[in-house]
């Protein structure tokens, strides 16, 4: 009598505790699709767009004024190869009055308007900085080009993966709604089967704590869907809402072996470029310096000349007497720094000393493109096992799953193995779709590591295409 009364009291506590979840679950789904809600008239973006709409990206822009600015300041430099004119006038006009007053003579008078106007031309024919300022500012205006095209790059492939993300949460979404709507068939099993007098309502209570679960982990996945299409959105500098192919697919092939990618990728990398430029640049500055101790030779030409109406330091002043002079002077001119005690010497040694630690940057950096080209390498590698093994796994899961369904519908198994068969599935698509996600993600980073590109077919090692059904190159793409 006893065990007749707890049962009830426990089963109605239980429903108490779970009528409210799943009040509250329903309220999740409604509140979340509705903050999520996707709007109609959406621009189509494809992948293989970004790389033209990357260009609209702020920080890009800045850097392209960089570079703009860099070339300016190269004209500024070569213009030093060219005479300068420089146009002086000291008074334009000038008016002069006064008297001079003495004892033993007349007094002298002054009322007259001048004009001095002079040209000067210089011409540098020896300056030893000039060569090394022009070589300065090309190596400058290369490393904003290539600055620009190394941000360009990653803007590419960041922007290339928060796409490939967004198609992976994407499918996570597909993924629980199909193990949402497994959860719905075996809470209904459970319920038809206790209502036949042949199941538990423990079974009932476990079938609805894993639908609970699933729906609230389908949410989670619809939140961080909505999270990537904004950060997808802010890379690619898009204010509106925006589109793309949900499907996830794999975007190619690799057919470079590890030593062709490690030898391109070294050859071509740009920041490895900067650091010899910077290196070059800090030789030229140290060489510059002591430049500042050899002559500078150059000619100069001036044209003077003088304007004058009216009389200065006369008895009487006509003020309609009017006078010019000119002179022309050319000369060659010599200038020498011959002594600053040892400045530019010390100032040598600074810069040769961090064009050495530019050199140790080099090595470094060769060291840890080595590494990562190696390991993106060998990711993909892993990545084309996992995703040919994930695909057997769903294939053996789904069976399974099917098997224990038919095992409890006649009654010689338990929920809980479909349970667990079930999210045995859901975890071998789950670990498909991550495959994927992390074979094109490595895809990418070989391209921006190697500057080599993909292909649409998959080659052995003797160039022929792969025949055999079992070959990662036959997946589907």
């Amino acid at each position: 009598m006893l065990k007749k009364v707890i049962h009830p009291i426990l089963f109605l506590h239980l429903a108490l505790y779970i009528n409210p979840l799943e009040v509250l679950s329903n309220d999740k789904i409604d509140f979340i699709d509705e903050v999520i809600e996707e709007k109609s008239n959406k621009p189509f973006i494809s992948y293989q767009e970004i790389e033209k709409i990357i260009l609209d990206n702020e920080e890009l822009k800045s850097l392209k004024n960089l570079v703009t600015s860099a070339s300016f300041n190269l004209s500024s430099q070569i213009s030093q190869r060219y005479p300068s004119l420089d146009l002086q006038a000291n008074g334009l006009p000038k008016y002069v009055s006064g008297k001079n007053y003495s004892s033993n003579s007349q007094t002298l008078k002054t009322s007259q308007f001048s004009a001095n106007p002079s040209l000067n031309i210089k011409w540098d024919l020896i300056k030893p900085l000039r060569g090394i300022d022009i070589e300065i500012a090309k190596e400058n205006l290369k490393i904003a080009e290539n600055n620009y095209e190394i941000k360009k790059k990653d803007l590419i492939q960041e922007a290339k993966k928060r796409y490939h993300k967004y198609q992976k949460s994407y499918q996570d979404i597909e993924n629980k709604k199909f193990t949402l709507n497994l959860s719905t068939t075996s809470l209904n099993n459970a319920e038809a089967k206790l209502n036949a007098g042949i199941g538990t309502k423990f079974e009932v209570l476990e079938a609805e704590a894993q639908l609970f679960r699933d729906k609230q982990s389908l949410n989670e996945k619809k939140i961080a869907h909505e999270i990537n299409k904004i950060s997808l959105k802010e890379i690619l500098n898009i204010e509106g809402d925006l589109e793309i192919i949900k499907e996830q697919n794999l975007t190619g092939f690799w057919n470079h072996k590890l030593n062709k990618n490690i030898s391109e990728g070294l050859n071509k990398n740009l920041s490895l470029k900067n650091l010899l430029l910077q290196k070059s640049i800090k030789n030229s500055q140290a060489k510059s310096f002591l430049s500042q101790n050899k002559p500078n030779i150059y000619i100069s030409n001036t044209f003077a000349s003088n304007f004058t109406k009216g009389e200065s330091l006369t008895i009487d002043i006509d003020s309609d007497k009017s006078g010019s002079n000119y002179t022309n002077t050319i000369s060659l001119n010599f200038a020498w720094n011959i002594l600053n005690g040892g400045q530019n010497k010390n100032s040598y040694k600074s810069k040769i000393s961090d064009a050495k630690a530019e050199e140790y940057a080099y090595k470094n950096l060769k060291n840890v493109l080595t590494t990562n080209i190696s390991k993106a390498y060998l990711n993909l590698k892993l990545n084309e096992e996992q995703i040919i093994s994930s695909l057997k796994e769903i294939e053996s899961s789904k069976e399974s799953e099917r098997l224990a369904r038919l095992r409890y519908d006649v009654g010689i198994s338990t929920l809980k193995d479909v349970l667990v068969r079930q999210s045995e599935l859901s975890n071998a698509r789950s670990k498909n779709i991550n495959a994927v996600y992390n074979y094109n993600l490595n895809l990418d980073e070989l391209e921006r590591l190697t500057f080599l590109k993909t292909s649409n077919n998959c080659i052995k090692n003797n160039n022929s295409k792969i025949k055999d059904r079992e070959s990662f190159c036959n997946i589907p793409r």
